[in-house]
This record gives structure tokens, sequence and C-alpha cells, in this order.
């Protein structure tokens, strides 16, 4: 039998017993002497009414999941009762508003349950119509297979996160758990406090044993975010096998030693769920909370409850006996009660009136502080300059031969200044990747750091740092920029797919040691594949300039862009400066993707398009052709994203004569031209000039390969 930690701790306690001086797993309950009458523990109304409403809740699930003949019910029966404790009683959010700055933020990372969070949201008095959760996986719903951030295709309030790969959501929580932590530094004055709010997340056997949230739990423990909590739904079954099959760690001595402060509980015993977040919440001594909630996976569905074959929809032809064993009517689907709406919109009445509260304190803020409301304003709108005000607001350069990752270094400081909510970041090569924002600061606890600092230290701990991003982005205050080499981006390609995917615009990633030009470290760290890889995904914008004027369009475009996040990809080693074409127009034609960087001074018979450090040496092959025009072609997106007037004008139809170079792999090049001088293998261990020159990256290589052409 599974007893909540409530319990143990008052047997131990009435035997005069110090029932965690070994094992401290649930010490933050005994030791205090709330532990058995927290301020929210549930009254027998109360908790009859979260009863009622949880097995409500898993009759929308199992409706729903039924007429699409598609979901996982696993989830939303098992954890029921987490759901009513946090929407019922635990959590500070007003449905009415549901972009609040200081709402409470639930982030669902077992995202295959998405119908838990579309139950509740219903009930909850979210703006989820009934319709819409009868419409579920259906074209054009509110209410997708996975939970989906609102964007472009779906729309849906109180989805704080795109969530399915899992791991991904509880390294988003530490995202939005430290980008709380900041905003409290930043914006909170001794008089008046704006922002105080918790991230929860729940998830399951498969999140944590995803590595990604193994990285971000060290994070979070590490810099101390005792703002967030994490449910773990153990329900003991993973999609194959039950979950022993391929596990036996101690998860809470696991996370006991990251340092975070962990909870043992049976996750139906409503009491145990209510009075362990409420110990969560008031615990703030520096460790993040992890609730080891005890559950039954499909509970309520005897045919398949405790098993793998629960986890689907395996149940779906036991629906209705479920619904009869739970006290559910049979014969009318979606069943929401008078009673739970009732109950429900008490809960709104309190919520509302927390907020009405919260908005005096605001505006009271807000007059005492004027700036930093303007800033904030600013911050949560995602207000920028617009990139032509920015260009022209940068001065000129007047660079030499430098690396692009050195020209960055300069124009991040000048982005820091006119985007104060802009922060940055690195996996441990701040001093190779060069995107140090100067006196910003340093993000977190100990040593040099405060929350209030710009600058994040991820450690060495890429795919955390891109899920991490994505939740500072979903929170909605900063605009982050993260970095590494670029051959290592494979380590988080797949939080780049979600922050495409979610149209992410606050997220853009500082790429650099972009080619072969790596040189000596060889080819585990020469990227040839990497760049045209990422150019390969929806909504993001991948740049590789080819001198320190494009490399401030990058930067610029890099904020301003509101479709999708933005790659900047930087040269280790030095590239010459097209100092013949105005910094302007540089500047001006590199934001539209591609543009004329030599044009030709006859009768136009070849076009040579490059991007990075082959722009240089198309501009030397281009010297002596006085036929032969130069494109620079920076951005392949944000070109596509031009009128065809200008596309013709850069690259005419008529002239059908062209080639591609890049110190990459030459496939995506053929759109543009019919021979592409490329690098489609590995490189080698060499100084960098010689392995370009081996691998044909030269403008006499180009030159021969022009005169092939003819």
């Amino acid at each position: 039998m599974k007893f909540s930690a409530i319990v143990i701790a008052a047997a131990a306690m009435a035997s005069g017993v110090n029932a965690f001086s070994v094992n401290s797993r649930a010490a933050s309950i005994a030791v205090r002497n709330t532990a058995m009458k927290m301020s929210a523990a549930t009254d027998v109304d109360t908790k009859a009414a979260l009863a009622q409403a949880a097995n409500e809740a898993r009759g929308l699930a199992m409706d729903s999941i039924a007429a699409a003949a598609s979901g996982h019910m696993g989830l939303p029966l098992g954890a029921a009762e987490i759901g009513a404790t946090l929407y019922g009683s635990a959590m500070q959010y007003n449905a009415a508003e549901p972009e609040w700055i200081n709402r409470d933020r639930f982030i669902l990372s077992a995202g295959h349950g998405s119908m838990f969070i579309y139950s509740w949201l219903n009930i909850a008095g979210y703006e989820l119509p009934m319709d819409e959760v009868k419409n579920f996986r259906q074209h054009n719903s509110m209410t997708p297979g996975h939970p989906e951030f609102p964007n472009s295709e779906h729309s849906t309030p109180g989805i704080e996160s795109t969530t399915g790969p899992l791991g991904q959501g509880v390294a988003n929580a530490v995202g939005f758990a430290a980008s709380e932590k900041m905003a409290e530094a930043r914006y909170n004055t001794e008089d008046h406090k704006i922002f105080d709010h918790h991230i929860y997340a729940l998830a399951g056997d498969g999140c944590f044993q995803e590595g990604v949230s193994a990285e971000a739990a060290a994070f979070a423990a590490h810099e101390k975010l005792d703002n967030l909590i994490v449910f773990y739904d153990a329900n003991e079954v993973t999609l194959d096998k039950m979950a022993e099959y391929t596990q036996s760690e101690d998860i809470l001595k696991r996370y006991e030693a990251y340092g975070w402060e962990v909870y043992d509980i049976d996750g139906h015993d409503l009491d145990a769920v209510g009075e362990a977040v409420e110990a969560a919440k008031a615990s703030n001594n520096g460790k993040p909370k992890f609730i080891k909630c005890n559950t039954i996976i499909g509970k309520g569905m005897e045919e398949t409850e405790g098993t793998n074959a629960a986890h689907g929809e395996a149940g779906v032809p036991y629906v209705d006996n479920a619904k009869k064993n739970i006290g559910l009517p049979v014969e009318e689907k979606w069943y929401v009660s008078d009673e739970t709406r009732d109950f429900f919109k008490g809960v709104q009445d309190k919520n509302s009136a927390t907020y009405a509260a919260w908005e005096e304190t605001y505006a009271a803020w807000a007059e005492a502080n004027p700036d930093l409301a303007t800033e904030l304003t600013n911050a949560v709108e995602d207000n920028v300059p617009s990139a032509e005000e920015m260009i022209k607001a940068l001065p000129a350069t007047e660079a030499g031969a430098e690396a692009t990752r050195v020209s960055g270094n300069k124009t991040i400081q000048d982005i820091a200044k006119l985007v104060p909510h802009y922060i940055s970041g690195s996996a441990d090569l701040h001093g190779s990747c060069r995107n140090y924002i100067e006196d910003g600061g340093n993000f977190g606890t100990g040593f040099d750091k405060t929350y209030a600092g710009r600058n994040l230290y991820f450690g060495i701990r890429e795919h955390a740092m891109g899920s991490i991003m994505n939740g500072f982005a979903y929170h909605g205050l900063f605009k982050v920029s993260g970095s590494t080499f670029a051959v290592f981006v494979d380590y988080f390609r797949p939080t780049i797919r979600v922050a495409a995917l979610a149209e992410l615009n606050r997220v853009s990633y500082i790429l650099t040691h972009d080619s072969i030009g790596v040189g000596e470290d060889g080819p585990t760290h020469q990227p040839v594949e990497t760049v045209s890889g990422l150019r390969v995904f929806p909504n993001l914008d991948v740049w590789r300039p080819s001198d320190a004027e494009e490399t401030v369009a990058a930067f610029v475009s890099s904020v301003t862009h509101k479709e999708g996040p933005t790659a900047l990809i930087f040269s280790r080693q030095n590239m010459d400066q097209n100092d013949a074409v105005d910094y302007m127009e540089r500047r001006e034609g590199s934001l539209k993707g591609a543009y004329v960087a030599k044009k030709e001074t006859e009768d136009l018979d070849l076009i040579i398009l490059a991007t990075g450090s082959e722009v240089q040496h198309a501009l030397k092959a281009a010297a002596d052709l006085p036929g032969a025009r130069v494109v620079s072609m920076p951005c392949m997106s944000a070109y596509e994203r031009q009128s065809d007037e200008y596309k013709e004008s850069v690259l005419p139809s008529a002239c059908t004569k062209r080639i591609a170079m890049e110190a990459g792999v030459s496939g995506l090049w053929y759109k543009y031209a019919s021979k592409v001088v490329g690098v489609d293998r590995f490189g080698f261990s060499a100084p960098g000039d010689i392995v370009m020159t081996e691998l044909g990256m030269t403008p006499e290589n180009l030159s021969e390969q022009i005169a092939s052409m003819n």
C-alpha cells in the first residue's frame, strides 16, 4: 500500500521518532509546524468537489480519445488528482486573463497526455469551448494531438509550451523558472513585488529517462531555482513494457544528489497532493522541488489500469464501463456537472480577486517606477526598434580582416544596448564564441552571479541550453541567445526544431567555428553538413555573413524577425571586408537575404553565388571577369521572402550560367546554380588554410571551375 509523506510523518512524530533523520526525502514537510494542517489542506466539501472534478476530467479524456479513436488515455486518468489540485486550489492564475504576467505556469512535459490539460482548461474556465474538446486531434481544432504553444496554426489559451518530445517540458520549465527569477531581480522593488509566481511541470518516466531532463535538473539545482515544482507521474509503466524492464534507479536519490528537495506521495490522495504542493511553494530554501506522485496509469478503467496497455487508446472499448465505475453517466458524453461548474466559478472568483489585487500593486509600481514600467512593457510586447532603424543607429564597423565571431562580439554589445530585454548565454564557450555581454553581469547564485545578470553559463549542457532558452521564450519576457560551436548543434537540434515549430522569435543561436576552416581540431570539429542541415528547418532563419557589415545585419535580423528563431553562423578564421560596397548598402542588401556584392561591368554572362567566408573568393575570382556578377547570399530563407521583382533583380532568370561556392555540402545550392563548388566529404586535421586549399575553397579553384563551364 502506498502512503503519503504526511501520513508517514504523522505516525513517526506520534511515536517520538525523527522520521527523516536517515532519509530526508520529505524532511521539509516533517520539520514544519504546519505539517499536519497546511493552509491549503482541503476541507470536506472542497475535497469532495475536487474528487468529483477529477473523475469528470477523466470522463472528458475518455470521451475525446474514444471519439478520435486516437490519443493517450493513461496519463489523464492516472494524474487527475494532480490536475484537480493545481487548477482547483494550488495555482495562481486567471482564466479570463490567460496572459497575466504573474500567473503560475503549468507545463505538461508528458505532452502525449494532452487530454489532461485540455480537460482542465475547459473545466477551469479558459476560452476552450467544449466543442473544441470534442474536436480533439482534428484538423484546425484548438486541441491538437500534443500541446502547441500559440502560433500561426493554433492558439489555445492556457498552453504554455509545445511539448511531446519527452523531457523537453521538464527542461523548458527550468527556463521558465530562470526567467521568473530574472524578472523578480530586474523588476521587483522593496515597495512593490510584481513577480512571485511558481512554475509547475508534470512528467513521466520517459521524460526522466531522456538525458535533457538530467542536464536541466543539474542546472536548476546549481542555480537554486526554488520556484520550480516538478511532478513525477510515477505509474511504473512505459510504452513497450513495465518501467522496471528498463530502469532500476532510485530517482529520488538521484534528484536529491542534484540538490533538489524531494517528496514521495500517493498521487491519488488529494490531501497528500495538496499538502505537498503547499509545502513546496512555502519552501524558499534554494532547492527546486521534485514530487514523486505514485499513481496508477489509466485509473478507473479496470481492464487496462496499471498496465502498459493503458498508455494509449487501447482502453477505448472499455470507456462506458469505466465511466460507470467512477460514477459518471454513461449515456451523456463529455459530462461536467453543474456542481463542478459552480465550484470552479468560485475558484475563478477567488483568482479574479487575486488578480485585481495584483493589478493595484502593479499600478502603484508603474507609477513609482515609470522607466522600469516602460522597459517591462517593451519586454512583454517584445517591442524593439525596426531593422531599418537599428542598422542606421549602428556606426560603420570600419573593420579590417577579422573573423565574424569577432565582428559578432562587437555587434552584440550594441544590440544589448538597443534591446534591454536581450540576454545571452553559452555552453561553456563564451571565450570562443565571443557572445558575452559586457557589463551585463552573470546570471545565477554564488560567485559573482545574481539573478539580474544578462549572461547565462549553461555549462557543457547544449541540449538543456536549447530547451532552457525555449523556456525563456515561452515565459514571454526576454529575448535569449545561446552559443556553442556549430558542429555541436546536433546536441540540441531537437530543441531548435521545437523552437521553429512554435515560432519562437525570441530565440537565437550563435554558432561559431563554422566550417573546415576550423583546421587543426580536425573533422570532429569541422562542420560540413551542419549549416545546410539547419537551413532545411521551416521557420528558422540561418545567417552566414561574409564580413562585419553583414554580421551587423544578421544580428539585427535575429532580434527583429517575427516568424521564428534565428541561427547566426560565424567563422573562427579572419575574412576580408568587401569595402568596395558601401557599408549601408551591404547591411540593407543583407537584410533581404541576398544582394549584388559586385556588379558586372559588361553584359551579364555569369553569376557567382557565395556565402560566408567564400564571398571573398568569389570577389577575387570575378575581378577579371567583366561580365560576372557576384551575389552574396547570407540567408536563403530571408531571400525567399522577398518579392519576385527583387529576386529577379538579384538573380535574373535570363542568366542561367551560375556557379555557387560554400565550404559545406553542396545540395541546397543547386536551387540557384547549375554548378556548385562545395565540400561533400569530411575534412581532416591540419592548419585551416591548408584544409581549405586541399578541399578547393580558394579563388584559384573557383576560377578553374568557372573556366570549365565555358
